[in-house]
Formats: C-alpha cells, sequence, structure tokens
C-alpha cells in the first residue's frame, strides 16, 4: 500500500488546497481508491487516463495534474475578470481536479501487461465510483457533485460552475488528445 507521502509526491496539486481537513481528505479518497483497486505509487506511469484511446502513453496521473492545472487557470481567469458576479471556490475546484477520475483506480484492473476494465468498472463508470469513495471519505457534496456530473453521467442535470470548469477542463484534454 502507498503511503501518503508518496501519494502526496505524485499529485504536488494537494498542496493547493488551502483548507487542511479538505486537503487531507483528498488524499485519502486517492489513497483508498489505489487500495481497493490494487496500485502502488510505481504503478501510476502505466494507468492510461482512457481506455477509449488505444495505445495512448498518457496516464491517468498526467491527466489528472494537467486537467486539474487547466481547471485552475480557468478559475482564476474567472475570478479576476468577474470577481464576486462569479465566485469560484478554488479549494473545492482543486480538490475536484484531483478527484474527477479518481474512481479509474476502481474501474481498471492490470491484466498481465495490459490495463483492462475491472469487474467493477463493467458495473460502474468512475464518475460514480469516484463519487462513492468521496462521499465515503466525508468530501463536501458539491466536489461530490462535481464528480459525478463531470462526464458523459452529468449531461442534463444541474451542474454548478466549479463542475462545469472541470468538465471542460477534462474534455478539452480528452478531445485534444483523441485527434492526434
Amino acid at each position: 500500500m502507498p503511503t501518503k507521502d508518496e501519494v502526496r509526491g505524485i499529485l504536488p496539486e494537494l498542496e493547493l488546497i488551502k483548507d487542511d481537513e479538505l486537503r487531507e481528505k483528498t488524499l485519502d479518497v486517492w489513497m483508498d481508491a489505489m487500495e481497493t483497486g490494487g496500485w502502488e505509487v510505481v504503478d501510476m506511469k502505466d494507468i492510461p487516463f482512457t481506455l477509449l484511446i488505444e495505445d495512448t502513453d498518457l496516464s491517468l496521473l498526467d491527466h489528472t495534474r494537467v486537467v486539474t492545472q487547466t481547471a485552475i487557470a480557468i478559475g482564476k481567469a474567472m475570478v479576476d475578470y468577474y470577481g464576486d458576479r462569479m465566485p469560484v471556490n478554488m479549494d473545492y475546484l482543486v480538490s475536484g481536479g484531483i478527484l474527477h477520475d479518481v474512481g479509474k483506480l476502481v474501474e481498471y484492473r492490470r491484466l498481465g501487461d495490459k490495463i483492462v476494465k475491472s469487474e467493477a468498472g463493467k458495473d460502474l463508470r468512475h464518475p460514480f465510483s469516484g463519487t462513492a469513495l468521496a462521499y465515503k471519505h466525508g468530501i463536501p457534496t458539491r466536489i461530490c457533485h462535481l464528480i459525478a456530473m463531470h462526464a458523459k453521467e452529468g449531461e442534463g442535470g444541474r451542474i454548478c460552475p466549479e463542475a462545469w470548469i472541470i468538465h471542460y477542463a477534462d474534455f478539452v484534454n480528452f478531445r485534444s488528445l483523441q485527434t492526434l
């Protein structure tokens, strides 16, 4: 099982969460997801960010960090320009960026030298398993909402501003890489 310091080392964006309790809960969700999925820190480079792009060499960890950084840039631009007219909870945005795909650590498993859908992943896509893990660890429901709504499962529902930011940060990265 990975240590908290090891996970902090691979997810430096955790330190951007100002609220100490939220930072620790966000870390705990990642720890739980890695343990539940049977992953070690050394595996993080091997887990693809998606199984929909064959032979992608971009990892889930890379994707998580880029989506989080993209979301932060969008959030900052909105806060700088709109101010109080468009409030963005930056701690929620950072935590949500880090957690938006955490369910993939349960959705995927190693089969020989390949990463494939796990049995749990065949039943529950990552927005569901990620939301359940986050809720289990006391992550605020607004962030759970963000995890649940960031993908196609959220279409047609009420979506908070932070969830829209994560959704578009996620999809601009996914769609751009899908065309390579």
